[in-house]
């Protein structure tokens, strides 16, 4: 079983698939925040380091996928390489950080390599409002993400909502996430996993457990 966990920046992803991996014995396979050399540059001058930015990522996300994902294993991912591509390296072209001859050798690399990648059998999109998303991003405290604009924030809601609405890879689960703070109250954590165990994810077997987890 592959979970993919999709939602804007701060929406609790990280922290959700920590969460589930634990639970149910499955191999978490995170973003590659800290080891991305543009990042920070990125939040400083996206336009400048826009187009390394997102290279950087796509790369990173190919080889997780190829290596961690395509084996068929329990695995949940933190961002899809769909998504990234569908929403954040779009954003970044149509806000004009990402101009068009870089865009096109950006989507060039994507379509060369993604029908070869494993598609999730389950999605869980966190849908949070604006408010929820600077709470958040301001309680996990990376200095470079509290200058983030509101704007850029907001535009990544947008087509989020455009990119689910149309997505077709695997069944969706929504979490109303200005409601549902999974994080830090039980119960709304106990609802994520009763909609996930209603859609055939199991809790593994001792033996089984130990074994994924050597």
């Amino acid at each position: 079983m592959y979970i993919a966990i999709a939602g804007n920046i701060g929406s609790g992803k990280s922290s959700l698939t920590t969460l589930l991996a634990e639970r149910y014995s499955l191999q978490p396979v995170f973003e590659a925040v800290s080891e991305n050399p543009y990042l920070e540059d990125f939040y400083r001058d996206m336009g400048r380091y826009a187009f390394q930015s997102q290279v950087f990522f796509l790369g990173k996300r190919l080889e997780q996928h190829l290596r961690e994902v395509n084996t068929g294993g329990r695995v949940i991912q933190d961002r899809t390489v769909f998504e990234d591509a569908a929403i954040f390296a779009q954003n970044l072209h149509n806000g004009g950080f990402m101009d068009d001859r870089d865009w096109r050798t950006y989507r060039n690399l994507y379509e060369g390599i993604s029908p070869a990648l494993n598609v999730p059998t389950l999605t869980v999109y966190i849908k949070c409002s604006l408010a929820t998303l600077k709470k958040r991003i301001s309680r996990r405290g990376r200095d470079y993400e509290q200058s983030i604009p509101d704007e850029y924030l907001l535009r990544l809601n947008a087509l989020y909502e455009q990119f689910m609405q149309g997505y077709t890879l695997s069944p969706v689960i929504t979490v109303p996430g200005d409601e549902l703070d999974f994080i830090v109250d039980r119960y709304a954590l106990g609802w994520i996993c009763g909609q996930l165990e209603a859609r055939g994810l199991d809790v593994p077997m001792l033996g089984s457990a130990v074994g994924n987890a050597h």
